[in-house]
């Protein structure tokens, strides 16, 4: 994952990281906020907790982020009434 497209997606992964990951906490995600390079934060952040190495965190990150989008997407459809 790229640095921009984690910062661009990052309220989604912000307002998800709980629910995805139960170590983390309001704290780490305002430490997270105020760091300059969010993505970088992060994956020390989840060093730090699940012990993931950086490839593995990316990845982590990007399947949660599509399974997200996916169930967003399917969410929506099945609202759309057409």
């Amino acid at each position: 994952m790229e640095k921009n497209e984690f910062e661009d997606k990052w309220k989604i992964i912000r307002a998800q990281s709980k629910a995805w990951w139960s170590l983390i906490t309001d704290s780490d995600l305002e430490r997270v906020d105020k760091a300059e390079g969010k993505l970088l934060e992060y994956l020390s952040l989840l060093h730090m907790k699940y012990a993931l190495d950086s490839q593995t965190a990316e990845g982590e990150i990007a399947s949660r982020l599509k399974e997200y989008e996916t169930f967003a997407e399917l969410k929506i459809k099945a609202a759309d009434p057409r």
